[in-house]
């Protein structure tokens, strides 16, 4: 017999019945199956969820990384190609068109650089390409990132750039420029210009 039952009354339960094991190994069985069950629940219910949640966490996480670099290197694209063509063009006029083709390169700048450039052609260059019949021609040969992000970049941009003043011959000068962009209404627009 596994055990013995006992029988006792109790005036406010009703009867009640109680096994009573033989040996102390059956005392501890109920225990040992609810520790069983409770390392597997603690398994179920908290580190199987905790698991998904790391994974989605590092999924999210490595996806927000690849659209930050993606965008990153489309800003680095984008303005870098900006850099060259702006540059170009703010660099470069014909004596009977400078007014025309100056005012259209301011364009494509942006805060205080844009009103420098402004008071600089118009009081010295735009003058000066009238009465001296200056031209200019501006090429880009080689453009590198230095930094890129969303909104806002910096490039070097090498130039060459062959000028012209009345019948003499044209003269070449090579020069390096520090260009910084600003992303404004979805276009890439120089606001710094520094010779370097």
């Amino acid at each position: 017999m596994d055990g013995v039952l006992t029988m006792s009354i109790d005036a406010d339960l009703g009867d009640r019945e109680t096994v009573v094991p033989e040996d102390e190994e059956a005392e501890h069985r109920p225990a040992a199956a609810r520790r069983r069950i409770g390392t597997a629940g603690v398994v179920a219910y908290g580190l199987l969820p905790a698991l998904a949640l790391t994974l989605t966490l590092a999924a999210g996480y490595l996806k927000w990384q690849e659209s930050t670099v993606q965008g990153a290197e489309l800003a680095q694209t984008e303005s870098l190609q900006a850099a060259k063509d702006a540059v170009a063009a703010l660099l470069s006029y014909q004596p009977d068109t400078a007014e025309q083709e100056l005012a259209a390169a301011q364009n494509l700048l942006t805060g205080d650089f844009k009103a420098e450039y402004a008071r600089l052609t118009e009081e010295v260059v735009i003058p000066a390409a009238k009465q001296q019949k200056i031209g200019a021609q501006a090429t880009v040969p080689a453009a590198a990132s230095i930094s890129a992000a969303p909104d806002h970049a910096v490039a070097l941009v090498l130039v060459n750039q062959t000028v012209t003043v009345g019948a003499d011959a044209p003269t070449d000068t090579a020069s390096s420029i520090r260009v910084s962009m600003q992303k404004v209404d979805g276009r890439w627009l120089i606001s710094d210009f520094t010779p370097v």
